[in-house]
């Protein structure tokens, strides 16, 4: 067993409240009025700044997810020099591509008409009546596995339901004690998964100021024990698509975590968000079982959920092949309930019966973009078949970032004290779920279409599409039966524009409305001998397209072409330099060979 919980020590309160200053009960901040200083020097650790709002920014690093327009905050990064395209790049090969206002304030027995279930309300029988047992750390302990079961410390049965940020270089003002107390007391969630992407603009692992990153991690570990919140240190790899790719980072990670909270009984650790792009289960598990050796090395016994392939989909190759020699193992599922529907379900349900573990450590009631249009009946089906089987589960995302994942309305500026109408109809149908509402409820029609996803936490999208786009690493969910990439859909293409060279990978593929779509990331990279202040390319397509979602760059598209140039905040590049982070969904066609 783990050891009992200890005070915070003076030090943990020192740390706290320098990162207080960052991640306090703020107002959400608005990205439109975000700018960034200073300059990064090479070898040298970005320094973060408070900007307007209070909220860290790494020097140097604007780390906002785009916004609707697929636009960082504002601010420059473009350096003096010469602009190195030519405004069309062409293929080698030819032309290719505060107060919270008691009135409105959130009350379960309001939201649902009807009297808040008693917390020891029991959950047996009718999955959907009454409120489960709310197991949290402060009645159930340090958790456990047994079978396929998460268990509290004196083995009882126990269900995590909860809610994931957003990626926390993004938004972290809703990283405070009043926030997270809320979710624990309002919503009746019982977990708060803290997601920290890798590979994004800002990343751990691509820039991003990593000090101000893991300060963010502990504020939030230390809120959710304030809040009586389990919490899960989620390693949010996305674009990277295969967890080897930044190993090293990660075993060097959780072992300063799992050393700092070996003795925490709230923590849960989960080692890799949504393995994509091809990365194989026994890719997946040679880098399990290194990181999970790491991690007990300090923790002999916390539970670490690990992710399994296709965006966290193929949970049938993980109770195939399980990890062996190590005990309070899960595997994770991520869906997305208008893409993922009876098919993933199946799967996830023959996993548990073959023994394994399985929890669902991220979902939407979109589609796998994160942005889209709701599926009610197919999110109602998740839940009823969760809570028969006992899976745990956490939603994707508090942010008011615009796109349909997102809990709160693009228009709410709180991090905290939520009101009714800040919610958005994915936070709504959450809320009354969670709250204890256990018919669920039937959500008024409000389809967004904003589709400025480059960082969603979204589950796998169909059999090949990304999974989770909606964190805005550009997760998607994958449907069921999805088409694999037709032979027009090659991996990866090479494009030039004057001394611009733009790597296009395909990311994923999968099927929505009948059409495919396609996930395409973007390297761009200065050959020149100077430094260049701007960038565009043209892009071909197999066929006409309809732009879906775009991120760090303008774009415009005009039957089967796209134009896509820089922002000014990513418009220069340096001499024999490259940049990232720039991407696109499209439907109706590939990039032309």
């Amino acid at each position: 067993m783990r050891k009992g919980k200890k005070t915070i020590i003076l030090a943990s309160a020192a740390v706290l409240l320098a990162v207080l200053c960052a991640a306090g009960c703020r107002t959400a901040r608005n990205p439109a009025q975000e700018k960034m200083t200073g300059d990064v020097i090479a070898g040298e650790a970005p320094v973060a700044e408070t900007v307007d709002d209070g909220a860290v920014i790494p020097s140097g690093q604007n780390t906002e997810e785009p916004n609707q327009s697929g636009a960082y905050p504002g601010g420059s990064m473009a350096a003096a020099g010469n602009d190195c395209s030519d405004g069309n790049a062409s293929n080698p090969a030819g032309t290719a591509g505060n107060e919270r206002p008691d009135s409105n304030a959130l009350n379960p027995a309001e939201a649902s008409g009807k009297d808040r279930p008693d917390d020891s309300a029991s959950a047996a029988g009718d999955p959907l009546s009454g409120t489960p047992t709310l197991s949290t750390p402060s009645t159930a302990g340090a958790l456990r596995v047994e079978g396929t079961q998460l268990v509290g410390s004196g083995g009882e049965a126990v269900q995590l339901r909860g809610i994931s940020t957003h990626g926390l270089a993004w938004f972290p003002d809703y990283v405070n004690e009043a926030c997270f107390r809320e979710l624990r007391e309002s919503w009746q969630a019982n977990v708060i998964r803290l997601a920290l992407y890798t590979a994004e603009y800002g990343g751990y692992c691509s820039g991003g100021d990593r000090e101000a990153l893991k300060g963010l991690v502990e504020a939030g570990v230390e809120y959710a024990e304030q809040a009586d919140l389990y919490v899960i240190i989620d390693w949010h790899i996305l674009s990277d698509g295969n967890p080897n790719t930044h190993r090293e980072e990660a075993k060097e990670f959780f072992s300063e975590m799992s050393a700092r909270y070996a003795d925490r009984e709230h923590v849960l650790y989960e080692i890799c968000n949504e393995p994509n792009g091809g990365t194989t289960w026994q890719e997946i598990k040679a880098y399990a079982e290194e990181v999970i050796g790491v991690i007990r090395e300090n923790d002999a016994d916390a539970v670490i959920l690990v992710g399994t392939p296709n965006w966290s989909q193929y949970v049938d190759q993980a109770a195939a092949d399980p990890i062996a020699g190590h005990e309070n193992l899960m595997y994770t599922l991520h869906f997305y309930a208008a893409t993922h529907k009876e098919e993933l379900r199946e799967k996830m349900t023959a996993a548990a019966a073959a023994g394994l573990p399985v929890f669902v450590s991220e979902f939407g009631i979109c589609d796998a973009s994160g942005s889209g249009g709701i599926d009610e009946e197919q999110a109602n089906a998740w839940v009823r078949q969760m809570d028969t089987l006992g899976i745990s589960y956490v939603a994707w995302n508090l942010s008011n970032k615009e796109e349909t994942s997102a809990l709160l309305k693009s228009s709410c500026q709180k991090s905290s004290g939520f009101d009714a109408e800040d919610l958005s109809a994915s936070g709504q149908w959450l809320y009354q779920v969670l709250a204890g509402d256990r018919e669920l409820p039937q959500i008024e029609s409000e389809t967004q279409t904003n589709s400025s996803r480059s960082g969603t936490g979204g589950a796998g999208q169909s059999a090949a599409g990304p999974a989770g786009q909606s964190d805005d690493g550009n997760q998607a969910n994958t449907m069921a039966a999805p088409p694999e990439p037709g032979p027009a859909a090659s991996p990866e293409h090479i494009l030039t524009n004057g001394s611009i060279e733009i790597t296009a990978s395909l990311v994923g593929s999968w099927e929505a409305d009948g059409q495919p779509v396609y996930h395409y990331s973007l390297t761009l990279r200065n050959t020149s001998e100077s430094e260049c202040s701007g960038w565009a390319v043209d892009v071909e397509f197999t066929g006409e397209i309809t732009l879906l979602d775009e991120w760090n760059g303008e774009y415009s598209a005009d039957g089967s072409s796209l134009h896509i140039s820089s922002k000014d905040y990513n418009a220069g590049i340096a001499a024999g330099a490259s940049i990232s982070g720039v991407g696109f969904i499209v439907s109706g066609g590939s990039i032309a060979p």
